[in-house]
């Protein structure tokens, strides 16, 4: 009898040991993540992320796009390890003066909000990698969007690559194939390309990023035919020829703050704001055919989108005895 109920004891004790493999996430270089990564450590994350994040919204609508592109900046340049948040260092060039992301990406004092709440309640516990792929889910959700579990166990680089900034962050401006390429480079394709496009269905674009739709698209010196004139017209009157760089205009002139399929209906109408928007539908019969898709059913598009969010999100992660849990996400820690 003894000997059974032993038996069944190392039985319970394997089958919880395996547990969080049926829950984990392969990540594209290998290892795993998995979404109770912090369920003893520090139980309460989720819940401190969602409050700061509902609170900075609240505050600011356009943040909740602004958070998501954080985590989108981050994973394609070096994988997913907030590299993106270092600020200039003597050994550190910051991502945030690289092309893609200077005058851009905002929201570092949100993400510094939120480690410091985290640190206050699980000092040394949380990177600031996996914060911000809370963060990215929590921003969406508040903003209308589908819900996910955010697969966890990233640990923080201890360097930035401004080369890695500059170079594989798809660009509004890239051909269709330029960009499906950078996103094959990190293990994603062309599904995964168009549905989290869908996430320019909130936040801002600056003028500087499609001014050459309105003027001189091709060697013509042609406005962009691909783009809506009336709509063109109205947005003239914001984005002049010269001068303006940094006037902001809504990636979804629809639905700017809801997260919906919008984006999609509005690249159907030639209204697609950047031209890495519009030529989802002109570049390619598969993309094209996932736009119809999209714009016709928005719970397809927010099922593929959260996929698509948990696959960017395992790109290339320091997990196991890489990289730190950086005290300050602005900076690496000191020994």
């Amino acid at each position: 009898m003894a000997k059974s109920m032993s038996y069944c004891v190392v039985l319970a004790l394997l089958a919880l040991a395996v547990v969080p493999l049926c829950f984990s996430q392969k990540t594209h270089q290998g290892g795993y993540l998995y979404p109770q990564y912090y369920d003893h450590s520090c139980p309460q994350v989720q819940q401190i992320v969602k409050s700061v994040v509902a609170q900075a919204v609240a505050r600011e609508r356009r943040m909740a796009a602004s958070l998501l592109r954080l985590h989108f900046h981050d994973c394609f340049v070096k994988g997913c390890d907030a590299s993106v948040l270092l600020d200039n260092s003597g050994s550190i060039v910051s991502e945030k003066g690289s092309k893609p992301n200077k005058k851009s990406i905002r929201g570092f004092e949100v993400i510094d909000e939120i480690k410091a709440a985290v640190e206050r309640a699980c000092p040394h516990t949380v990177s600031c990698a996996d914060i911000l792929a809370i963060t990215a889910r929590d921003a969406t959700v508040i903003a209308g969007g589908p819900n996910w579990e955010v697969p966890l166990g990233r640990r923080d680089s201890r360097g930035a690559s401004l080369q890695g900034s500059n170079n594989e962050i798809p660009a509004p401006n890239n051909t269709f194939n330029t960009i499906l390429t950078k996103f094959k480079r990190q293990g994603l394709k062309l599904v995964d390309l168009v549905a989290l496009s869908g996430a320019h269905t909130i936040g801002n674009a600056r003028c500087v990023s499609f001014r050459q739709r309105l003027y001189n698209q091709n060697r013509n010196g042609q406005p962009d035919v691909t783009l809506d004139r009336l709509y063109a017209s109205q947005l003239r009157n914001q984005c002049p020829r010269s001068g303006g760089d940094q006037n902001l205009f809504f990636l979804d002139h629809v639905s700017p703050f809801s997260f919906d399929n919008s984006y999609y209906r509005n690249i159907l109408a030639n209204k697609g704001l950047l031209n890495s928007d519009q030529v989802l539908l002109t570049k390619n019969k598969k993309s094209m055919k996932l736009v119809k898709q999209y714009a016709e059913n928005m719970e397809l598009f927010f099922n593929h989108f959260a996929k698509s969010m948990v696959k960017m999100g395992n790109i290339s992660p320091l997990t196991g005895p890489k990289g730190e849990i950086r005290q300050n996400c602005r900076r690496i820690n000191s020994y």
